[in-house]
Protein backbone atom coordinates (compact mmCIF):
# COMPACT_ATOMS: atom_id res chain seq x y z
CA UNK A 1 0.00 0.00 0.00
CA UNK A 2 1.24 3.47 -0.78
CA UNK A 3 0.56 7.00 0.27
CA UNK A 4 3.22 8.52 -1.93
CA UNK A 5 2.71 6.93 -5.34
CA UNK A 6 0.37 9.21 -7.33
CA UNK A 7 -1.48 6.23 -8.80
CA UNK A 8 -1.45 2.47 -8.58
CA UNK A 9 0.92 0.16 -10.47
CA UNK A 10 -0.25 -0.32 -14.03
CA UNK A 11 -2.54 2.70 -13.81
CA UNK A 12 -1.79 5.47 -16.27
CA UNK A 13 -3.00 8.07 -13.81
CA UNK A 14 -5.90 10.45 -14.30
CA UNK A 15 -7.27 10.34 -17.80
CA UNK A 16 -8.30 13.45 -19.71
CA UNK A 17 -11.82 14.25 -18.56
CA UNK A 18 -11.32 11.93 -15.58
CA UNK A 19 -12.73 12.25 -12.12
CA UNK A 20 -10.23 14.17 -10.05
CA UNK A 21 -10.21 17.94 -9.80
CA UNK A 22 -6.55 18.14 -10.85
CA UNK A 23 -5.19 19.06 -14.28
CA UNK A 24 -6.12 16.37 -16.76
CA UNK A 25 -8.75 15.19 -14.34
CA UNK A 26 -11.71 17.21 -15.52
CA UNK A 27 -13.45 20.20 -14.07
CA UNK A 28 -15.59 20.16 -10.97
CA UNK A 29 -19.25 19.48 -11.62
CA UNK A 30 -22.40 21.22 -10.50
CA UNK A 31 -23.81 20.51 -7.09
CA UNK A 32 -26.06 17.48 -6.80
CA UNK A 33 -29.36 17.76 -4.96
CA UNK A 34 -29.71 15.87 -1.70
CA UNK A 35 -31.67 12.67 -1.43
CA UNK A 36 -32.48 9.94 -3.88
CA UNK A 37 -31.94 12.14 -6.94
CA UNK A 38 -28.23 12.78 -6.19
CA UNK A 39 -27.00 10.07 -8.57
CA UNK A 40 -29.25 11.26 -11.38
CA UNK A 41 -28.13 14.88 -11.18
CA UNK A 42 -24.43 14.69 -10.45
CA UNK A 43 -23.24 16.56 -13.51
CA UNK A 44 -24.33 19.91 -14.90
CA UNK A 45 -26.23 18.29 -17.75
CA UNK A 46 -28.25 15.83 -15.68
CA UNK A 47 -27.28 12.16 -15.62
CA UNK A 48 -23.92 11.05 -14.23
CA UNK A 49 -21.09 10.70 -16.70
CA UNK A 50 -21.04 7.11 -17.88
CA UNK A 51 -19.42 5.22 -20.68
CA UNK A 52 -19.37 1.56 -21.62
CA UNK A 53 -20.72 -1.08 -19.29
CA UNK A 54 -18.87 -2.75 -16.45
CA UNK A 55 -19.27 -6.21 -17.97
CA UNK A 56 -17.97 -5.36 -21.41
CA UNK A 57 -14.27 -5.49 -22.32
CA UNK A 58 -12.82 -2.09 -21.56
CA UNK A 59 -16.24 -0.99 -20.26
CA UNK A 60 -15.90 1.92 -17.89
CA UNK A 61 -18.50 3.72 -15.83
CA UNK A 62 -17.87 7.09 -14.19
CA UNK A 63 -19.98 8.97 -11.66
CA UNK A 64 -19.25 12.31 -10.01
CA UNK A 65 -20.81 14.10 -7.06
CA UNK A 66 -20.05 17.68 -6.04
CA UNK A 67 -20.44 18.52 -2.36
CA UNK A 68 -20.71 22.27 -2.94
CA UNK A 69 -23.25 23.78 -0.51
CA UNK A 70 -24.26 20.31 0.73
CA UNK A 71 -24.71 19.20 4.32
CA UNK A 72 -24.68 15.63 5.59
CA UNK A 73 -21.98 14.75 3.09
CA UNK A 74 -21.11 11.30 4.48
CA UNK A 75 -24.64 9.86 4.12
CA UNK A 76 -25.00 11.70 0.81
CA UNK A 77 -21.78 10.07 -0.46
CA UNK A 78 -22.92 6.62 0.72
CA UNK A 79 -26.35 7.01 -0.95
CA UNK A 80 -24.74 8.24 -4.17
CA UNK A 81 -22.31 5.30 -4.15
CA UNK A 82 -25.07 2.79 -3.35
CA UNK A 83 -27.10 4.08 -6.32
CA UNK A 84 -24.06 3.74 -8.59
CA UNK A 85 -23.47 0.16 -7.38
CA UNK A 86 -27.13 -0.64 -8.07
CA UNK A 87 -26.88 0.83 -11.58
CA UNK A 88 -23.73 -1.20 -12.26
CA UNK A 89 -25.20 -4.48 -11.01
CA UNK A 90 -23.18 -4.80 -7.79
CA UNK A 91 -26.39 -4.48 -5.75
CA UNK A 92 -28.58 -6.21 -4.91
CA UNK A 93 -25.86 -8.78 -4.38
CA UNK A 94 -26.54 -12.35 -5.48
CA UNK A 95 -23.83 -13.87 -3.26
CA UNK A 96 -22.21 -13.17 0.10
CA UNK A 97 -18.93 -12.28 -1.67
CA UNK A 98 -20.64 -9.71 -3.87
CA UNK A 99 -22.47 -8.26 -0.86
CA UNK A 100 -19.18 -8.02 1.08
CA UNK A 101 -17.47 -6.29 -1.89
CA UNK A 102 -20.27 -3.71 -2.10
CA UNK A 103 -20.16 -3.10 1.67
CA UNK A 104 -16.37 -2.61 1.47
CA UNK A 105 -16.86 0.05 -1.22
CA UNK A 106 -19.45 1.86 0.92
CA UNK A 107 -17.19 1.71 3.99
CA UNK A 108 -14.18 3.09 2.10
CA UNK A 109 -16.30 5.94 0.69
CA UNK A 110 -17.45 6.74 4.24
CA UNK A 111 -13.89 6.74 5.57
CA UNK A 112 -12.46 8.92 2.77
CA UNK A 113 -15.26 11.48 3.00
CA UNK A 114 -15.11 11.52 6.81
CA UNK A 115 -11.35 12.10 6.69
CA UNK A 116 -11.88 15.04 4.33
CA UNK A 117 -14.45 16.45 6.80
CA UNK A 118 -12.23 16.01 9.84
CA UNK A 119 -8.81 16.89 8.44
CA UNK A 120 -9.20 18.81 5.16
CA UNK A 121 -11.91 21.48 5.39
CA UNK A 122 -14.46 19.07 3.91
CA UNK A 123 -14.68 17.25 0.58
CA UNK A 124 -15.24 19.06 -2.71
CA UNK A 125 -16.05 16.11 -4.96
CA UNK A 126 -16.48 12.33 -4.99
CA UNK A 127 -15.61 10.41 -8.14
CA UNK A 128 -16.33 6.74 -8.74
CA UNK A 129 -14.83 4.91 -11.72
CA UNK A 130 -15.75 1.28 -12.36
CA UNK A 131 -14.56 -1.15 -14.98
CA UNK A 132 -14.89 -4.90 -15.07
CA UNK A 133 -11.97 -5.44 -12.63
CA UNK A 134 -11.55 -2.45 -10.32
CA UNK A 135 -13.60 0.30 -8.72
CA UNK A 136 -11.68 3.51 -8.03
CA UNK A 137 -12.92 6.03 -5.48
CA UNK A 138 -11.57 9.59 -5.50
CA UNK A 139 -12.30 12.26 -2.90
CA UNK A 140 -11.03 15.75 -3.71
CA UNK A 141 -10.56 18.35 -0.98
CA UNK A 142 -8.68 21.60 -0.33
CA UNK A 143 -6.66 20.36 2.63
CA UNK A 144 -2.89 20.51 2.82
CA UNK A 145 -2.39 17.50 5.11
CA UNK A 146 -1.23 14.04 4.12
CA UNK A 147 -3.52 11.15 5.12
CA UNK A 148 -1.66 8.29 6.77
CA UNK A 149 -2.74 5.25 8.75
CA UNK A 150 -2.04 5.69 12.46
CA UNK A 151 1.03 3.65 13.28
CA UNK A 152 1.14 1.60 15.29
CA UNK A 153 -2.54 0.90 14.90
CA UNK A 154 -4.26 0.60 18.28
CA UNK A 155 -7.49 -1.34 17.82
CA UNK A 156 -8.91 -0.42 21.24
CA UNK A 157 -8.26 3.31 20.91
CA UNK A 158 -11.19 5.42 19.65
CA UNK A 159 -10.64 7.25 16.38
CA UNK A 160 -7.77 7.07 13.95
CA UNK A 161 -8.95 3.94 12.18
CA UNK A 162 -10.04 5.47 8.86
CA UNK A 163 -6.90 5.14 6.76
CA UNK A 164 -6.04 1.84 8.46
CA UNK A 165 -9.41 0.52 7.24
CA UNK A 166 -8.77 1.92 3.75
CA UNK A 167 -5.32 0.32 3.69
CA UNK A 168 -6.70 -3.07 4.77
CA UNK A 169 -9.67 -3.17 2.38
CA UNK A 170 -8.15 -1.69 -0.77
CA UNK A 171 -5.84 -3.05 -3.43
CA UNK A 172 -3.99 0.25 -3.25
CA UNK A 173 -4.52 3.91 -2.36
CA UNK A 174 -2.66 7.16 -2.64
CA UNK A 175 -2.74 10.92 -2.95
CA UNK A 176 -2.55 13.08 -6.08
CA UNK A 177 -1.58 16.74 -5.81
CA UNK A 178 -1.48 19.21 -8.67
CA UNK A 179 1.35 21.78 -8.63
CA UNK A 180 0.09 25.24 -7.79
CA UNK A 181 -3.41 24.01 -6.85
CA UNK A 182 -4.59 23.90 -3.24
CA UNK A 183 -5.76 20.56 -1.99
CA UNK A 184 -5.47 16.99 -3.15
CA UNK A 185 -7.31 13.94 -4.38
CA UNK A 186 -7.20 10.86 -2.17
CA UNK A 187 -7.91 7.74 -4.24
CA UNK A 188 -8.48 4.11 -3.34
CA UNK A 189 -9.04 1.05 -5.52
CA UNK A 190 -10.96 -2.09 -4.69
CA UNK A 191 -11.34 -5.25 -6.74
CA UNK A 192 -14.66 -5.89 -8.45
CA UNK A 193 -16.51 -8.99 -7.21
CA UNK A 194 -16.08 -12.18 -9.23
Amino acid sequence: MSTTRPYSPGDRGPEPGGVSGVPGGGAPTASAPQGAQAAAASTPTGPPEASGSPGSPGGRQVRRLSFEDQSGVVPLARDFTRQALQAWGWLPAATADRRAAAEDVLLVVSELVTNACLHAEGPDQLGIVCDNKVIRLEVTDRGAGQPTPRSPHQAGRPGGHGMFIVQRLCLDWGVVRAPGVAGKTVWAELGAPA
